[in-house]
């Protein structure tokens, strides 16, 4: 026998039917003591598994969802990973968990491996090289239940949990108004998810609610395609900001990635913070409060992001009603203002 055994292998060796030899295994009411005793006997000796992904004979699921995230080392998807599983574990769920490494390609073998694995439905924050959701809206359409969580677009009409990132935006660009900055810097990713569309519109509208123009050069892009391209984008993006005839006198990182590097680059530059130049920015790093200076920060609910959105794919998973309307979750983000943007000296 082999050692990655079957109910059909168990079945033949004792001349039942796959279904007696599941409903055996499952304690079921149905099956005689007896015929439990066998089953279960030749299974303990045979060392049987049971394949958690197989499709269950009564319920029609494998009780799995597929998880694809940009990276696992990002501080931010590992709280929303963190969420996803403590959902899934305390109802019933195993969770299979992939990275696109922000690649395209990688993000759809991803999705084609869990498509093979028959998961019940997709939790997915898709990749920055991410521009064509063909795949996943032919996912879709095959009744395969889909969630976006985190980076949401327009281009697929699913269920979207994310955080507010309009009013993170808002609030991060208001704050340094309020401490009397008003040649505000803001460096993000190029991406054209609402991690960054949105944030940027909560930036613009903060300049304009405190009639400050919009100036395009104060917006940098920066390439996520590896961490050693992260690194020499944000560098670049600063020295090009510094070097503008009238400088941003505070600046408002748009990514975990960006905010957590600004620092070190902005002091390897020989610039003091805030003296030179204030910051704060998105990150949920719980090394914020101990950085020097402490940084001032727009923290996104990342437990909660992901604890709602699986308990969002469960439910639709589990709802006998597939017409039902896809809301979208925008989760208020929390400002917390420190050293790093402190009040402008006179």
């Amino acid at each position: 026998m082999r050692n990655n055994m079957t109910l059909r292998d168990i079945a033949e060796a004792l001349q039942l039917s796959v279904s007696t030899v599941s409903k055996a295994l499952s304690d079921s009411y149905e099956i005689s003591t007896e015929t439990k005793k066998r089953v279960l006997a030749f299974a303990k000796k045979h060392n049987y598994v049971p394949n958690r992904f197989a499709k269950g004979l009564k319920g029609g699921r494998s009780n799995s969802i597929g998880v694809v995230v940009c990276s696992i080392d990002n501080a931010v998807i590992a709280e929303m990973l963190d969420g996803i599983d403590q959902y899934c574990s305390s109802n019933g769920y195993y969770c299979v968990i992939m990275q696109s490494k922000e690649s395209f390609e990688q993000e759809l073998q991803n999705l084609e491996f869990l498509k093979k694995l028959d998961v019940d439905g997709i939790l997915i924050s898709l990749a920055t090289e991410t521009i064509n959701l063909d795949y996943l809206n032919g996912l879709k359409d095959k009744n395969m239940p889909i969630v976006l969580f985190d980076r949401l677009t327009g281009d697929i009409e699913t269920h979207k949990v994310g955080a507010d990132n309009f009013e993170g935006g808002y609030q991060a660009t208001s704050h340094l108004i309020q401490n009397g900055y008003n040649k505000i810097g803001h460096i993000t990713i190029r991406s054209p998810f609402s991690i960054t569309t949105d944030r940027l519109k909560g930036y613009k509208k903060a300049l304009a609610d405190n009639a400050i123009k919009y100036n395009s050069d104060y917006v940098k892009f920066c390439q996520y395609d590896s961490t050693e391209q992260l690194d020499a984008t944000v560098s670049n993006a600063l020295k090009e900001l510094m070097a503008l005839p009238e400088p941003p006198s505070a600046l408002f990182t748009g990514s975990d990635q960006i905010s957590t590097r600004a620092i070190g680059i902005i002091q390897k530059l020989g610039l003091k913070i805030p003296g030179d130049i204030a910051l704060i920015g998105f990150t949920n790093t719980k090394m914020a409060e101990l950085l020097s200076p402490s940084l001032s920060s727009i923290y996104q609910p990342a437990y909660t992001i992901g604890y709602k959105a699986a308990e969002v794919l469960v439910q639709q998973i589990e709802s006998k009603n597939k017409n039902i309307e896809y809301e979208v979750l925008k989760l208020s983000t929390l400002s917390n203002f420190r050293e790093s943007s402190c009040r402008k000296a006179n």
